[in-house]
């Protein structure tokens, strides 16, 4: 029962984060570039970023802890090559996702706050660019689920 709590959570955790990824990169990126201009479409980015960073936060938390805990019940010697490798990209996609959220995310906040548009969409194209490197490790690690598990 345990088991299945883990898997649970940790897949609710990696749909939430991974698919609000998808939703931005593929689907309000290009909206909102189409139809806004920077001092609309930046203060957006910067509000929306706010929320779905909060959540991310949460469901990194729990993809971590409930994907260390399965590979630690498993045992780390006896736990199959494929969950050390979700767990090093699952690292790896966290230390982005640190970058984005604790390094980036702060200098497009106070850039749009000073309306100094010209770097506010400097950091928001390093965010682009770090969510497309997590999108694809991400996808990365879905092969690695799919594929070792035959």
């Amino acid at each position: 029962m345990l088991r299945s709590v883990l898997i649970l959570v940790h897949l609710s955790g990696v749909i939430a984060w991974v698919g609000g990824m998808f939703f931005a990169y593929f689907c309000l990126r290009p909206a909102a570039a189409q139809l806004l201009d920077p001092p609309q479409r930046l203060p957006l980015w910067a509000a929306t970023l706010k929320r779905f960073f909060r959540v991310a936060a949460f469901a990194v938390t729990l993809v971590l802890v409930s994907g260390l805990t399965m590979l630690a019940q498993t045992g780390f010697q006896s736990a199959p090559l494929g969950w050390h490798l979700m767990a090093g990209l699952g690292l790896t996609m966290a230390g982005v996702f640190a970058v984005a959220y604790g390094i980036v995310y702060p200098g497009l906040r106070s850039h749009c706050e000073a309306a100094a548009w010209p770097m506010a969409a400097a950091s928001l194209n390093s965010i682009r660019q770090l969510v497309g490197v997590n999108l694809l490790l991400a996808l990365c690690t879905l092969a690695i689920a799919v594929f070792s598990r035959s």
